[in-house]
């Protein structure tokens, strides 16, 4: 493809360098060329903490592709002598100062959020803000053509922008494959468990997969206290199959505190389970990885499988117990053909790519076949 005629242009935000310089590799890589996708961009702020957005080169006729991580927690910026940490609202902020210095030039704005901004707070119960919903009309309204976000925590939310395209993508295909290479387990003695009854549809996607058996958990509430805005689990309750001598995947959208996938995990040992897995698509780690650190120490969990779509700790990176699957191949496929106005419907979920390739691994590393 000659860059030159070439209208695909990526916009990268500070607080997703690295994982936005891979996606720019790759896409490099498809279009067989040398030359960067990225435009040079800067977001200063001032002494008092406002702050601007600048595009550095043309973008008249392109087609702009904004990546954003919302919920890193790293970056930082000075204001009244003080070092300031940025939130999500900040970043949601400069993606939206991005998209007003555009100035109506760009042939179409697609804004890419791999963690989607405010997507715990999808739905509302009596007096309070629906911010994701309201998130995402803001941006159309500013003229964004296209809303890219992985594994959203409730996808219906899509619902508040029906006339605007809004695509959800899963990391399922490139997870699974990364985990049956490395563990190579027999996959006849594996059970997928979701740790509460919200992780259920995701539970029997992966279960049926990989084509082995699904269990639930159910956390008991006490519905009578509220403690940091939650209702504390009294109990796990787990419901499916007997997991004595079995391996074990637990998966969910995310670990934040951590403490309800730890519990879910000592459940599955005491239940007699071999290896327990932990895998999901975001990894906060909101309250530290030391708890991680002792609950790996009593095995009570072999590996965390979690993606590079969203930032990731320095000293997460070195655990023994963290594998990071890189997600940025499955973004640049899907911008690409979007780009090329093609459909992205191979690139959603890889369920029967993933079948595919499931069936040529367990034949290539003598895997027991049913």
């Amino acid at each position: 493809m000659d860059i030159n005629n070439d209208t695909l242009r990526l916009i990268v935000l500070d607080n997703a360098k690295e994982f936005g310089a891979l996606v720019d590799k790759h896409i490099r890589n498809i279009r067989g060329t040398d030359k960067s996708y990225i435009v040079p961009i800067l977001t200063p702020r001032f002494n008092n903490g406002e702050a601007k957005g600048q595009i550095l080169e043309t973008i008249r006729g392109k087609d702009i592709y904004i990546i954003s991580d919302v919920g890193n927690h790293s970056i930082t910026y000075q204001s009244h002598g003080h070092t300031m940490y940025m939130s999500p609202d900040e970043h949601f902020q400069d993606i939206k100062r991005i998209i007003g210095a555009t100035l109506g030039h760009a042939l179409s704005i697609n804004v890419v959020t791999p963690l989607l901004y405010e997507g715990r707070q999808d739905k509302r119960e009596s007096r309070e803000s629906l911010d994701c919903a309201v998130a995402l009309q803001e941006l159309v309204n500013m003229g964004v053509n296209e809303i890219i976000t992985f594994d959203a925590h409730n996808p219906g939310v899509q619902c508040a922008i029906p006339f605007h395209s809004f695509e959800n993508l899963y990391p399922t295909k490139t997870a699974l494959y990364d985990f049956v290479i490395n563990e190579k387990i027999n996959l006849n003695n594996l059970v997928v468990v979701g740790p509460d009854l919200g992780s259920s549809k995701r539970a029997k996607f992966y279960s049926n997969i990989l084509e082995c058996p699904l269990g639930l958990c159910y956390k008991d509430r006490d519905y009578s206290k509220v403690e940091n805005g939650n209702n504390p689990i009294k109990t796990h309750k787990y419901i499916g199959e007997d997991l004595k001598d079995k391996d074990v995947i637990i998966v969910d959208d995310m670990i934040d505190s951590g403490g309800s996938i730890i519990d879910t995990a000592n459940m599955m040992k005491k239940r007699g389970a071999n290896n327990v897995y932990l895998m999901v698509t975001f990894s906060f780690f909101s309250k530290g990885i030391e708890k991680f650190d002792k609950a790996y120490q009593e095995g009570l969990f072999k590996r965390v499988y979690s993606t590079n779509v969203s930032y990731i700790k320095d000293e997460l990176k070195i655990r023994e117990w963290f594998y990071c699957v890189d997600c940025s191949k499955d973004l640049a496929n899907v911008i690409d053909t979007i780009n090329k106005k093609e459909s992205i419907t191979p690139y959603m979920n890889g369920k029967q790519e993933l079948v595919k390739t499931l069936k040529l691994v367990r034949k290539k590393e003598g895997f027991f076949v049913k």
